[in-house]
Parts: structure tokens; sequence; C-alpha cells
């Protein structure tokens, strides 16, 4: 997004009071883990796809909508014991694996404003994953996940339900993400947001969203000092 463009989408927000992070890929490195485990489940019951076709088709998306998206174009039926087979494997590949997004540290430490964690994912994979990327302690009492309220990106759900748990207003919160799913479900729900990319695919990805887009967490201080200092703060 060109600065001109970024100044008009200053104009169209109100004062920036929260910010609302998504969590996997944002806030910790899990998605490679993630898609490779749930590829090799996949495999197991005959169907194969590219980790890199995974994630522009499933990031964002519950692991519910993942499978009824294999089931319904390739015509598979996935066992009853899919989602415990698959949850017990990722958990245990996450252990061993989970890192957390480069200067998020910094970025969370340097933040003045409220912010929380809204993700699509279980609450209990949300603290796990928090956990090993030594992350918890910056959101006790402040993570939402779709599972609470049954509503998955890109409905606006878990964002408006995170909103109102903090105590402002959709346009008074900044969301980030880095999955179409995800920058859908902010703009239905009429939340501000950046897209984060750290590779030039993820980014070519995600620019038809139409929203600044930082390859950096560090660029995300400097977007968000911009906008109060736009509103005056």
């Amino acid at each position: 997004m060109s600065s001109l463009r970024f100044s008009a989408y200053l104009r169209t927000m109100a004062q920036l009071k929260c910010i609302i992070f998504d969590c996997d890929g944002v806030l910790v490195d899990t998605e490679t883990t993630s898609f490779r485990v749930l590829g090799d489940c996949f495999k197991s019951i005959g169907y194969e796809a590219p980790i890199a076709q995974m994630q522009i088709d499933f990031s964002g998306t519950s692991l519910g909508a993942c499978i009824a998206y294999v089931e319904q174009l390739h015509n598979i039926k996935v066992p009853e014991d899919f989602i415990p087979n698959f949850r017990t494997r990722s958990f245990e590949a996450f252990k061993n694996e989970v890192t957390p997004i480069a200067h998020i540290h910094q970025l969370l430490n340097e933040l003045k404003l409220p912010f929380c964690v809204a993700s699509s994912s279980l609450k209990e994979k949300i603290i796990l994953n928090l956990t090993l990327a030594k992350l918890i302690h910056f959101f006790e009492g402040k993570i939402y996940s779709a599972y609470d309220i049954q509503e998955w990106k890109p409905d606006p759900g878990v964002f408006l339900y995170a909103a109102k748990g903090m105590g402002f207003r959709p346009d008074e919160c900044l969301v980030i993400e880095d999955s179409v799913s995800g920058l859908t479900a902010a703009s239905r729900g009429g939340f501000p947001a950046i897209g984060y990319a750290e590779k030039e695919h993820h980014v070519k990805l995600l620019q038809k969203m139409n929203v600044p887009i930082i390859r950096d967490m560090l660029e995300a201080n400097s977007y968000i000092k911009k906008i109060l200092n736009a509103h005056g703060n």
C-alpha cells in the first residue's frame, strides 16, 4: 500500500485503542508444522497436497472446514478418529518445533495499547503454543477462540467476540492477520487491519486484500504509531 493510500486508509479509522492479534503465523510459527502433520494425516486416507497449497486453501480456517473441503472436493470420507489423531500428532510436533515469530517479543514489550489474541484454533492449542513460545504471560485472560462461539473465519465472529471482551468497538481495534480468511473476517466485522507476510509469495497472496502489509513485526509498531499520531495521540 502506497503512502498516499495509507494516508487515506488512516482517515477512515476511528481512534485506535486496542490491537487484536491472530495466533498461528502472527505470534507463533506453527503453520508449517501443522500443515505437514495434516498432510500426513490426509495422505493416509488418499488425499495429497503440497504444504504451500494447503497454506493457500486452509490458512485461517477451522479444522472442520479443511476436512469438509477435502471430503467434498475429492469424495473422501475421513474416519472418526481423524481429528483426535491429528490433534495428538500435531500437539506432539509443536512441543519440538514451535518458535515465536521474529521480533514479536520486542513488539509486545513496546506496545502501550491493550492487546489480545483471537484465533480459529482450540483454546488449548493457543495456550500450548503461546506457552512454548514464551508468550503466554502477555495474553493471560486475553485469549479468544472461535471454538468458544462456534464461529470461524472468514466469519468475523471471533474478532467481534474479542473486541467485546476487551471493551472496545470494532473500529477502535486493529487486527493483525496473516491469512486472506482472517483479513476477510476483519473487513466483514468493520475492523481496520494489517497483513503480515514474511515471504514474497505470501505478500502477493495478501495484496488483493487492500490493507497495509508488513514483512517484519517491528514494522507493526511503526504503523501503530502513525495511526495514533493521525488521531493526535
